[in-house]
Formats: structure tokens, sequence, C-alpha cells
């Protein structure tokens, strides 16, 4: 268990040092797939992996709907 602390502080520790640009919702997603992956079988990096490319896609999905619901509230003053 120790590992997986270790590996927990350490992703904490880059979420800061991370360009927020590029991995918008990479980290966040990459913590909790790594965490399910790791109580799945010992699949630690696949999770992250997987959740690091599923909270990019949420993180890109939440600001194409944030721009189009501001560009429809501009329109409809």
């Amino acid at each position: 268990m120790k590992p997986v602390a270790a590996i927990a502080a350490l992703a904490i520790a880059l979420t800061g040092a991370a360009g927020a640009a590029q991995a918008k919702g990479c980290i966040k997603g990459a913590i909790v797939g790594g965490v399910a992956g790791h109580f799945a079988h010992r699949h630690t990096l696949l999770g992250a992996a997987a959740g690091c490319a599923i909270g990019h896609h949420m993180a890109a999905k939440h600001a194409r709907e944030q721009a189009r619901m501001r560009r429809d509230a501009r329109y409809h003053r």
C-alpha cells in the first residue's frame, strides 16, 4: 500500500506543475483511473492512461458546452 500512497503524493505534487492548457482534465482522470486500476487487479498504469484520456475528453466537452452557452447568451440579450 505504501507505493500507492507514494504515487498518489507524486501525482498530487505534479498537479500544480502541469500546464493547464495541455493537461486539462488529464491529471484528475489519471489519479482516479490509477486508483481504480490499482484495485482492479493491479492495472494502475492502464487505469491512469485511460483516466487521462477520458478526463481530457470530458474537459474538452465541458469547454465546448461552456463556449456554446456564452455564445448563445450573447445573441439572446
